[in-house]
């Protein structure tokens, strides 16, 4: 009873976006998500980078829709890489902690080049821009659209009309507006 015949979903998630909830429909087998057995499904998206994570799970309909969820793998045929997804857990209301869907982050550092350094970047900006959130200032955000400032406040208030004057001296943030 480890396969399930309810309806599995996917969403995967890259450092350029995601690609939504995606029905997988069409296996390259007779029977989909069937015990001991392995499935192909071809999933058409937009170029999403380095993979990260996935969300997997099923609708919970159907007889026998618990279902043993070792591992998902995904090749992208862009850039020739695997990225594996352990699971190996049920997705079952009735077993394991009784989720029907799991949030899956990417094995292996070596899968996607660069995360350490991009977290280590990620590191360096916040603790030089950390000083902007600490209690007592202001922050101010420059709109294009109004070609003005909206102030955050000490005190929770927000000035939105978004003067033409920076009547605080400085520009914490630039938000850029399409």
């Amino acid at each position: 009873n480890a396969g399930t015949e309810a309806d599995v979903y996917i969403s995967v998630y890259g450092e350029r976006g995601d690609t939504g909830s995606r029905q997988l429909l069409r296996s390259q087998k007779p029977k989909k998500f069937l015990k001991g057995q392995t499935d192909i499904f071809a999933v058409e998206a937009v170029h999403l980078g380095h993979l990260y994570k996935i969300v997997i799970g099923h609708n919970g309909l159907g007889s026998g829709n618990g279902w043993f969820l070792d591992k998902v793998v995904i090749k992208d045929p862009i850039t020739d890489l695997d990225y594996t997804f352990l699971c190996h857990r049920w997705l079952d209301q009735g077993q394991d902690d009784g989720n029907i869907a799991r949030e899956l982050t990417v094995t292996g550092a070596s899968t996607f080049p660069g995360r350490q350094e991009l977290e280590l970047r990620r590191e360096e900006t916040w603790a030089a821009e950390k000083w902007k959130f600490q209690e007592g200032n202001t922050l101010q955000f420059y709109s294009r659209l109004t070609h003005g400032f909206i102030c955050l406040s000490p005190d929770s208030s927000v000035d939105a009309l978004g003067d033409k004057k920076n009547k605080y001296g400085k520009v914490l943030f630039m938000c850029m507006y399409a």
